[in-house]
């Protein structure tokens, strides 16, 4: 940015990022205060756990529960407040977790999936913590494939009761958040049958323990016992020796037993029906990549901080004289490092806002779009993949840049790294999600809720023919207007051409999913096996959902800067965005020049353009990660703390 020095607004900068529920960032900014919240490191796994529930109590005396529960049993009904409230938890990500557990997983469920007499009876405990619980699905033998879970659901029509038993080891419910500690229900999935005959996979809840904390009759609890991070999670495994439950204990919103044992549904189709009950839950999934959003801000916002004051090595002209020695931030190889990540984080940050705000907007439809939902669903798959895999990366990026220093555990960046790096695995295997999102990018293939089956795959595949859409999904008229005027994909296009750059992702996108379907189509042609075409396209099909993600996200950035009402502040949005393509581009040189979407010299010219747009935002990137609005006490990194950085009536908080 060779233009003379932008003077940014902070105040619109925050506001921005804050967004439609800004009200809730600043309540959890308020109330996440004091020595109970304050991060502390050290512990012992016993002393984080309890550590944890003490906090999760205190926060069940706030508006937090409240914002994701029915009006009926005293909540907010404000699904979008529930999720970004979950995103503010950056002090102490395992208390982060375990809130999603309870609120998020147990909480949701029953909500979800249960009936207004569910409702009744399970909400207000879950809420005030009177009640804490489990989300019991993963097991050993099976994580992403939920569709082959082996616990069983049995109804006994004699005594009206479902009877739940692990059959084996396979079965073992594993990796259970509140099971091993404090929880005392569990909403297990299990295959439910009834009369000889199977309904596919229903939610039951199934108490754990008593009053007193110990096992129920038939059911055995394990601890999974230490972990790489999130050690303040009690995770633990739960064992059912044909354990009996009412019949009411089925949240039989899409599936009912009566009395007598018939089973009834308002979805008529068992595939449908189970992807409809997974999709309720899809909440959890998009909390996920605004939780790993808001680790990589902390560990940026600790990065920035460091590298704007630490010095190392003199200029030539300065004599030794410690004064004269250089910001490590000044360095161009050490603004590689942070700045395209600071701009990607951005650009996720307006993406997870309208994933957030679909989410709360269906929530509110008084009918159930299936379409829209489904659109909800891929999309929360590929932002959970993209988001997770980029926090992971810029956190190890952080340490590295913050040296010695970012290798000591009082400067937050290890516990970070420890308790997101699950993140890409859990709601959801991140090459799974990928391959989800791709297969509903397929447009014949987008409603036959057939996701995860390879078999449904195989039927799918026989004698279809495949085709390709591109939905743009912000602000879609400032999209069309930007890609018409766009100057075509010719060496005379500016770099820094907005339309240039949303038609040349978009390109990109639908010519890697055109390849892929044509791909497809040619090997169906030829008879072969459906499975073994799909499994040798999986490199062609986890491309074209990063693709499709790059363009997404672009187009939520440039939705984002487009509400700015700071003409200097949308500038430098502008700037940073800029820097986000450039580098999305520069990673993928090899495709665009192997496409000839990019001419050699223009290939230099990203290269240089990324350069240039990181000498250009060097002198801002401590307002942009500001702009975050995380509290000092919540960094809690003496080397992000001291100096200039420190903010009145912000003390650095003591060590753990």
């Amino acid at each position: 940015m060779n233009e003379q020095a932008l003077r940014v607004d902070e105040a619109e900068l925050r506001g921005l990022l804050d967004g439609r529920w800004a009200h809730v960032r600043e309540h959890m900014r308020d109330a996440l205060r004091g020595d109970l919240y304050a991060p502390v490191y050290g512990l012992s796994m016993e002393e984080h756990r309890a550590r944890t529930l003490a906090q999760l109590k205190a926060l069940a005396k706030t508006d937090l529960p409240a914002y994701g529960f029915p009006a009926s049993v005293g909540g907010r009904d404000d699904v979008g407040a529930s999720v970004v409230g979950f995103e503010m938890l950056v002090n102490d990500l395992s208390l982060m977790v375990k809130m999603g557990v309870q609120w998020g997983l147990f909480g949701g469920a029953i909500s979800a999936l249960g009936t207004e007499a569910h409702h009744a009876e399970y909400l207000p405990g879950a809420m005030s913590m009177e009640l804490p619980g489990c989300f019991a699905m993963t097991e050993t033998g099976h994580g992403s494939d939920v569709q082959g879970l082996r616990t069983t659901a049995v109804y006994d029509p004699d005594t009206e009761e479902f009877v739940v038993h692990t059959p084996d080891e396979a079965a073992r419910k594993d990796y259970i958040g509140n099971a091993a500690r404090d929880g005392r229900l569990a909403v297990v999935f299990a295959q439910l049958s009834t009369g000889g005959e199977e309904h596919g996979v229903h939610a039951l809840v199934v108490p754990i323990r008593d009053g007193r904390g110990r096992p129920m009759p038939g059911v055995r609890i394990g601890d999974c016992g230490p972990k790489a991070g999130l050690n303040g999670v009690d995770n633990g495994r739960l064992e059912f020796d044909h354990v009996r439950v009412p019949r009411t204990n089925l949240l039989n919103r899409y599936g009912d037993v009566a009395a007598d044992g018939t089973y009834s549904s308002p979805i008529e189709s068992k595939g449908r029906r189970f992807f409809t009950m997974l999709g309720t839950l899809v909440r959890g999934r998009i909390s996920v990549a605004g939780g790993a959003g808001s680790a990589a801000k902390a560990a940026l916002t600790i990065a920035v901080r460091y590298g704007d004051t630490r010095r190392q090595f003199t200029r030539p002209d300065g004599e030794g004289r410690p004064e004269r020695e250089v910001r490590v931030l000044d360095y161009l190889a050490h603004q590689r490092k942070l700045l395209p990540a600071l701009a990607r984080t951005y650009a996720l940050h307006f993406a997870q806002e309208e994933l957030v705000t679909r989410l709360h907007e269906l929530s509110r439809s008084p009918e159930r779009d299936e379409h829209a939902q489904r659109e909800l669903e891929s999309r929360a798959a590929g932002l959970k993949a993209v988001a997770t895999w980029h926090a992971s990366q810029t956190i190890q990026t952080c340490r590295e840049a913050c040296g010695g220093a970012g290798y000591l555990s009082e400067n937050r960046i290890p516990q970070l790294k420890a308790d997101s790096d699950i993140f890409t695995t859990f709601e959801g295997d991140n090459t799974v999600l990928l391959q989800q999102l791709t297969k509903g990018l397929l447009t014949n293939f987008k409603d036959s809720f057939g996701d995860l089956d390879q078999l449904g795959l195989a039927r799918f595949m026989a004698g279809k023919v495949f085709e390709t859409v591109i939905e743009r999904t912000a602000a879609i008229p400032l999209i069309e207007r930007l890609v018409a005027a766009a100057p075509g994909r010719g060496e005379e296009a500016s770099l820094y051409n907005r339309g240039w750059q949303l038609e040349l992702l978009e390109d990109r996108e639908k010519h890697v999913i055109e390849g892929l379907a044509a791909r497809l189509r040619r090997s169906g042609r030829n008879g072969e096996d459906a499975f073994d075409v799909f499994n040798r396209a999986q490199d062609h099909v986890l491309a074209a959902g990063r693709a499709h993600m790059d363009r997404v996200v672009l187009e939520a950035f440039v939705a984002g800067i487009d509400r700015c009402g700071d003409t200097a502040t949308a500038k430098l949005l502008n700037r940073l965005c800029d820097l986000y393509v450039m580098s999305v581009v520069e990673e993928d040189r090899a495709w665009f020049l192997e496409h000839e979407r990019l001419s050699t010299s223009r290939a230099k010219a990203v290269t240089q353009a990324v350069n240039d747009l990181c000498r250009g935002l060097r002198p801002y990137a401590v307002q942009l990660v500001n702009a975050f609005g995380l509290r000092d006490e919540w960094l809690a990194a003496p080397i992000a703390l001291g100096g200039e950085h420190a903010r009145q009536g912000d003390p650095v908080p003591g060590r753990g």
